[in-house]
């Protein structure tokens, strides 16, 4: 009976049993990496190198449906570590701070530190910057950590080839073959910093978030990263004869669509070659995690959230940015293991939202004091049951000056109003239709469609009200 009431009081998940006398809770490994679509082995990709990432796959349940909010660093992720939409927390920019609008909300790491986690923030978790050398430590969040640490790209780190695909019209669009090892780079020091801290012996259970910035601009990885490939065998991406953006509201366009149009076969197939070395160099890196936790015996008592904050187009209708409502913008990869889950090494093509992550996590550690107001809802059961329904649909927002866009995704459809309809919509029949190339919009047949679909992302939002 002892026994059974600490295990009760503990809140384990069902699917891991504990010899310990009273049992730990789980610790969880929260890995965030930044810019990351779903361009990996697992997701069938055919020319990215990420074996690391494959096999927490296919350890773990992978999610072959899950969308963010927002498609831009800093309102998705004050969205799903608050568990609130980017239309709650009024996050819609990379340089407001999630408190400022709601000081006393209860962020994911925060709460498990209130619930006796220690709780460790290294790297980018919150939006602190757009590079390891253009760092806001007024964007972290004190609450939410016992300890960050963030680490820094060293003087040799910074030397290599590389050039700017631009001119230097956009400063950010650069590639970097750097020298030296992974150390001299501030995610090869993520890295080593969590190695050590996973090999540490402490009493208290443990939330390790770890943000990678890679494969984020200015794409610069080691040199041995970028040799992993050849670029002139990629493919480059094409489209439609004929086709046509549906909106001037669907690309970001400014100065950065001025610039992609100049793009010629060498500089789409350079930024491809920088993006997908960012993508090894923080594959090694999660796997340097992961070793970690089985030399440690840290495995089976580990829950692991793999996840990257949003998509990025990577050249269709040539825009080379992420910041759109089509799907290779919203959807992400994201890869949860929970030790002992039935569902492990399978995949789900449930729809989930980002949002659904802190519920799903607090249920699985059992934490208490858990805020009423969180929006999303658990995705515990596909954990151990992957085949199961969770949701009938995931809704998106980005914000063009005064603009808002809404993009819901159902199993069958993709629908996207700009101002409530006023400005434009776009409808995309995943069925026939998964680039998305096609706009059904001004269809009549399919006007009823339309309304039930705009109808859903107003209920969708009054919901979050």
């Amino acid at each position: 009976m002892l026994r059974l009431t600490l295990s009760l009081m503990a809140g384990l998940f069902a699917p891991v049993a504990f010899a310990a006398d009273p049992p730990k809770r789980p610790n969880v490994l929260f890995i965030v990496a930044d810019d990351l679509n779903c361009d990996l082995g697992c997701y069938g990709h055919k020319v990215v190198k990420s074996p690391n990432i494959d096999r927490l796959a296919a350890s773990g349940v992978r999610f072959d449906r899950a969308y963010v909010q927002y498609t831009v660093c800093n309102p998705s992720r004050s969205s799903f570590l608050t568990g609130l939409r980017p239309t709650t927390t009024q996050v819609l920019d990379n340089a407001t701070h999630f408190r400022k609008y709601l000081p006393d909300v209860v962020a994911l790491p925060e709460l498990f530190r209130k619930n006796g986690y220690e709780s460790f923030g290294f790297g980018k978790v919150f939006h602190r910057g757009l590079s390891p050398d253009d760092t806001k430590p007024d964007m972290d969040d004190p609450k939410s950590f016992d300890r960050v640490f963030y680490g820094k790209t060293t003087a040799a780190g910074n030397k290599g080839e590389g050039r700017n695909l631009t001119g230097g019209a956009l400063p950010w669009c650069r590639w970097l073959a750097a020298e030296g090892a992974d150390s001299e780079q501030a995610d090869g020091q993520l890295a080593d910093e969590a190695v050590k801290l996973l090999s540490e012996k402490r009493e208290e259970s443990l939330f390790l978030a770890v943000g990678f910035y890679r494969p984020h601009d200015p794409f610069q990885s080691p040199k041995k990263y970028f040799e992993l490939y050849d670029n002139t065998k990629f493919d480059l991406p094409k489209m439609p004869d004929g086709y046509k953006v549906p909106s001037p509201l669907s690309l970001g366009g400014g100065a950065f669509q001025t610039a992609f149009d100049k793009f010629t076969d060498k500089e789409k197939r350079e930024f491809l070659h920088a993006y997908y070395a960012g993508v090894s160099f923080t594959d090694a890196q999660v796997g340097r995690l992961l070793d970690a936790l089985e030399t440690n015996k840290l495995a089976e008592n580990t829950i692991v959230v793999f996840l990257g904050d949003h998509g990025y187009e990577l050249g269709v209708r040539n825009w080379w940015n992420k910041n759109t409502l089509f799907e290779r913008s919203c959807r992400t990869p994201l890869i949860v293991r929970v030790p002992g889950a039935k569902g492990n090494g399978k995949s789900t093509v449930s729809l989930a939202e980002f949002i659904d992550i802190y519920p799903t996590l607090t249920e699985l550690c059992g934490l208490v004091n858990v805020p009423k107001q969180l929006e999303g809802a658990s995705f515990r059961k596909l954990l151990d049951d992957p085949t199961a329904k969770h949701k009938d649909a995931a809704l998106t927002v980005i914000k063009r000056g005064q603009v808002m866009g809404r993009s819901v995704r159902t199993e069958k459809y993709r629908y996207t109003e700009w101002d409530e309809g006023k400005k434009g919509e776009e409808l995309y029949d995943h069925q026939k239709d998964a680039g998305e190339f096609v706009n059904l919009a001004d269809k009549p047949e399919l006007a009823k469609t339309l309304g039930e679909l705009s109808a859903l992302i107003k209920s969708t939002e009054t919901k979050a009200r």
